[in-house]
């Protein structure tokens, strides 16, 4: 984080924001109380977002920083199938306010905020980890698995799991290994089975470990079509009566790379001033945080 460093070891991190935010929502909002300012204010996803991506920053050590967000529900997606995302519940009375409050503070660490309507954020992150994969190396902050199919030779996905500071980072090797597919093939994989959380049903009757097996025999869906006639029977005609879902749900899985947004190394290079997160953070009364952001700061 500091100008010194040799370029050899730059490194971006790309933040999936909503991600973050309810995650830290969730995680501070359990028994029933909800962190607020003495105004009355509500910041416990604001509070479990800063914590969250302040240990990405210790454990990644990003020189480079982008927080990417959704920008509303509609989006391209939406045109292509009514129902994408369609049984996503409101978000909770407290959380709204929060919505606002954090990209201020995203902006207060000196961290730029991107996103585009008509977009998900997810579309935006492809399209800067393309961009910026050719000057140095990505991380993707996220807890959506939707975002392995971003692993490239230079981009890496840190999936968050439960539990603080508990990571599982892929490369191209460890995606192989631990799910026996490509990124690509990951894309493909979502066609087949859909995504219950994205509200997109793929082929019906075909779950993960079917369609795995015929990836991983095939390659593709193409390959998977060009050979029905040697698939199982039951299996070949689940995929006959659903082809046009089949064809539609890989669309609807598939990350636009080139959404229209950009951000250049100098514009997300990360110089957090230590005095007015401190005010930032005193103003919240995140005063744990101030010490926590401090040492940070003293040791990049």
């Amino acid at each position: 984080m500091n100008g010194g460093k040799n370029v050899a070891e730059e490194r971006v991190m790309l933040v999936d924001g909503m991600a973050l935010l309810f995650r830290g929502y969730f995680a501070n909002s359990y028994g029933g109380y909800i962190r607020k300012t003495k105004a009355g204010l509500p910041t416990n996803a604001v509070y479990g977002f800063v914590k969250y991506l302040l240990d990405a920053c210790k454990t990644f050590n990003p020189t480079h920083i982008v927080c990417c967000w959704d920008m509303g529900s509609k989006t391209f997606r939406t045109d292509k199938f009514a129902d994408y995302k369609g049984n996503r519940p409101e978000a909770p009375a407290d959380l709204i306010p929060q919505f606002d409050l954090v990209k201020e503070v995203v902006s207060g660490l000196n961290i730029p905020n991107i996103g585009m309507v008509g977009y998900e954020a997810d579309d935006c992150i492809g399209t800067l980890s393309k961009q910026l994969s050719a000057h140095m190396e990505v991380f993707v902050l996220t807890g959506d698995h939707d975002m392995l199919q971003l692993v490239d030779e230079r981009v890496q996905v840190v999936i968050m799991k439960k539990g603080a500071s508990n990571y599982a980072v892929y490369d191209s090797e460890k995606l192989l290994e631990e799910k026996q597919l490509t990124a690509k093939q990951f894309i493909d994989l979502k066609g087949l089975i859909g995504d219950t959380s994205d509200n997109y049903p793929g082929v019906k009757g075909i779950g993960e470990k079917t369609a795995t097996k015929l990836l991983v025999e095939y390659r593709s869906i193409e390959g998977i079509l060009d050979n029905l006639h040697l698939l199982p029977k039951g299996v070949k005609a689940k995929i006959e009566a659903d082809l046009d879902m089949l064809h539609l749900c890989r669309e609807l899985a598939t990350i636009t790379c080139d959404a229209p947004v950009s951000c250049m190394p100098e514009e997300c290079f990360w110089q957090p001033d230590q005095t007015k997160i401190s005010s930032l953070f005193e103003e919240l009364e995140f005063n744990s945080l101030v010490k926590d952001v401090n040492r940070l700061i003293a040791v990049s």
